[in-house]
């Protein structure tokens, strides 16, 4: 058994072969150690030299990192490896796991978006995440900034599960910001990634990510995303896949609703509330989902003095768009410090982001 993990564990290691290259021999029935003792005649020489010289060293140095606790491998020939991954022509020859095994193979939703959201968009991830937790569904993203972490920190929140698909060696957090933030993932669902223990990010890390954020789930939802957004890209990768493409209309004027406009003309789903999406997915999602345990993530959470006739006629006044407090003084007719002092409140109760150049924009999940 140690033997055959150590020659998982020296493949995986091997410069410049792939999935593409392995993963068909593999189906043919080549094991691992095969592969390694006499590599298959078909295969480039390059290759083949490669597959007869693995680090040995290497793969002993993967294997302390495995024998600490939660630490996992799953090589694509497991049975415990995600089913719906491993469907995938290009699927990981074998996935690094910090966390929790079980939760790879449940129910998931994808979240993705902007690096650098509005604070409505954060917002927004983080309810949409807490009601999908909240209804037992496993919400999977990239452990980036922006939309990434709100939509982790979002499941959390709603005390279910969520798992973190990184671009790096399970050693290494990348942003480092978000380092509490992966340790908390590891307890409450898993980390996962393709590269070995010690691997650094690197540009074309990031793509190879994607399609396994996208591949382990039923359906990808895109929160706020410019035009050039990595987020399009597992977009597409979910599309290519047969997975469901969801995303979140915005202001016309908002340049991080383009993205998702983009997607929408181009078939995306359209969704308004988190719950659209679940209606989406019922068929898949039916044997797992449980009453959600809240509802503000459908926009139904109330305000302190919401019934207040100023404050509901302040909200009303701001429309869809972002707008400025010399405007709300017009519309309303308020002094403008009143409008100011209400902004704040409104703000510090999550109802109004504040925008760049003095707007605000009303929250609306």
């Amino acid at each position: 058994m140690r033997q055959d993990l150590l020659a998982w564990l020296a493949l995986m290691r091997l410069p410049g072969i792939g999935p593409a290259t392995i993963n068909p021999l593999l189906r043919k029935g080549f094991s691992v150690e095969e592969l390694l003792r006499d590599p298959p005649a078909q295969l480039p020489e390059r290759a083949r030299q490669a597959l007869r010289e693995p680090d040995w060293n290497q793969a002993e140095h993967d294997l302390r990192w495995l024998e600490q606790e939660h630490h996992h491998f799953l090589p694509l020939s497991s049975s415990r490896y995600p089913s719906r991954l491993a469907e995938l022509a290009d699927a990981p020859t074998g996935l690094y796991i910090h966390g929790d095994l079980e939760a790879l193979d449940a129910p998931q939703i994808a979240m993705v978006g902007s690096r650098n959201p509005s604070r409505g968009g954060i917002q927004t991830a983080e309810d949409f995440a807490r009601h999908f937790a909240r209804s037992g569904i496993t919400v999977t993203s990239g452990l980036a900034m922006g939309i990434d972490t709100a939509s982790h920190r979002g499941a959390l929140n709603g005390s279910g599960p969520t798992i973190a698909v990184m671009a790096t060696g399970l050693d290494r957090v990348y942003p480092a910001s978000n380092r509490d933030l992966a340790h908390e993932i590891a307890a409450h669902g898993a980390l996962v990634s393709e590269f070995p223990p010690g691997t650094s990010p690197r540009r074309g890390h990031f793509p190879r990510r994607n399609r396994i954020i996208s591949g382990l789930s039923l359906g990808v939802l895109v929160v706020e995303a410019a035009l050039r957004s990595g987020s399009l890209i597992t977009a597409r990768l979910a599309g290519e896949q047969g997975r469901e493409v969801f995303a979140i209309p915005g202001s016309i004027h908002n340049p991080l609703a383009r993205g998702c406009h983009q997607l929408i003309r181009e078939g995306a789903k359209l969704v308004e509330t988190a719950a659209d999406v679940l209606e989406e997915l019922a068929s898949k999602l039916q044997p797992y989902l449980l009453e959600p345990r809240d509802t503000e993530a459908e926009g139904t959470s109330t305000l302190a003095g919401q019934s207040d006739h100023e404050y509901q006629e302040l909200m009303d006044a701001m429309g869809y768009d972002p707008v400025s407090t010399d405007t709300l003084v017009e519309r309303t007719g308020f002094a403008p410090e009143t409008v100011s002092s209400m902004l704040l409140l409104l703000e510090m109760e999550g109802r109004v982001s504040s925008e760049p150049g003095g707007l605000f924009v009303l929250i609306r999940t």
